[in-house]
């Protein structure tokens, strides 16, 4: 078995540290741009992580609650978490449901199971969101000692095989909950109305919301001041266009004034997993970087992206893998640490 790393410090010193930098860069974040396209925006400057830089295994290989494919992940930094989004394995039946649901009648409804993961990888809860999309990315925002998630829901499906998100939501994290797209649980924003394929991450750092959304049949990514999004405005920090990419997309985050997106598919090392950083401030690539991290790692399809905080001064920018076999897909973080 390997060795997991352990993947946070807890305590009031990490959370006071992500709140005083939070509000730091809010303050110093007016300019807005609201172009269509790439824009500039007057985003102070901040380091970018070293795509080439050597990753190390974070966690994994550990399960979730279902069996299938990871979609994507967050941390909460704050209370020692880690949360895991993927598809509903087919065959459960949940509350209120007549018989059990497929597999591909899940991916259509947009059916996910959600994980929460303390630091040695081991569950401590899970829910259930029943039309919720895809699960390309989610993000989270720690409050005292529990956590919001903001996640994509009312999916809707354009290749009749898969849900997406349509529109934004945040709602609390309760073990064992079972939500829906009408739940009254779900404060939903719309940020971009008419887009579709709507997704979003968190900067837990800089506290900013970062939302892909397809508009006009291309993808465009907008990023917000977090409280701002909260209290329902809409007024983008900064937007970029998604660059072209070489194979699937498969998950983003933010940190500071970069941008970073992950794709690939899966079958093992070498792969095809590539990381793209874009600049804020102008939409231009800075880095494309083919990964080679979690060599090791069988099977070895990139899944999301996250920010991870292990204590004062030591930020990571993280990508995850899903391992194993089908019926026993197992998860798998990596992050890499350097700045330049």
């Amino acid at each position: 078995m390997q060795t997991r790393r352990s993947f946070l410090t807890t305590g009031a010193a990490v959370g006071a540290a992500l709140l005083g930098t939070g509000a730091a860069a809010a303050a110093t974040a007016t300019a807005t741009a609201t172009a269509p396209r790439s824009a500039p925006a007057a985003l102070p400057p901040s380091p970018r992580f070293d795509c080439a830089a050597p990753g190390e295994r974070l966690l994994g290989p550990v399960p979730l609650h279902d069996a299938t494919v990871m979609q994507s992940f967050a941390f909460d930094d704050v209370n020692g978490h880690l949360y895991v989004v993927q598809l509903v394995q087919g065959g459960r039946r949940l509350p209120g449901e007549a018989e059990p649901v497929s597999g591909s009648a899940r991916a259509l409804n947009g059916d996910l199971c959600l994980t929460r993961l303390d630091r040695a990888g081991r569950e401590t809860g899970h829910m259930y969101l029943l039309g919720f999309g895809h699960g390309v990315q989610i993000g989270v925002e720690p409050v005292g000692g529990g956590a919001f998630l903001w996640t994509e829901t009312d999916a809707v499906s354009d290749d009749g095989v898969s849900g997406w998100g349509s529109r934004l939501c945040r709602f609390r994290f309760a073990d064992g909950a079972v939500l829906t797209r009408d739940s009254p649980e779900l404060a939903r924003h719309v940020p971009v109305p008419g887009a579709d394929r709507t997704t979003c991450g968190t900067d837990p750092v800089h506290r900013r919301l970062v939302v892909r959304h397809r508009l006009d049949g291309t993808f465009r990514y907008a990023l917000y001041d977090l409280a701002d999004v909260r209290r329902h405005r809409y007024e983008p920090l900064a937007v970029a266009a998604q660059p072209a990419l070489g194979f699937s997309f498969q998950g983003f985050a933010t940190y500071g004034s970069y941008l970073y997106l992950l794709e690939g598919t899966s079958g093992g090392a070498p792969g095809n997993t590539h990381l793209t950083c874009v600049d804020w401030r102008t939409g231009n690539v800075v880095e494309r970087r083919f990964v080679t991290d979690g060599a090791d790692v069988d099977f070895r399809e990139p899944e999301g992206m996250a920010i991870h905080v292990p204590g004062p001064g030591d930020v990571r920018l993280c990508f995850g893998f899903a391992s194993g076999v089908t019926g026993g897909r197992l998860a798998n973080v990596y992050g890499k640490r350097t700045l330049v």
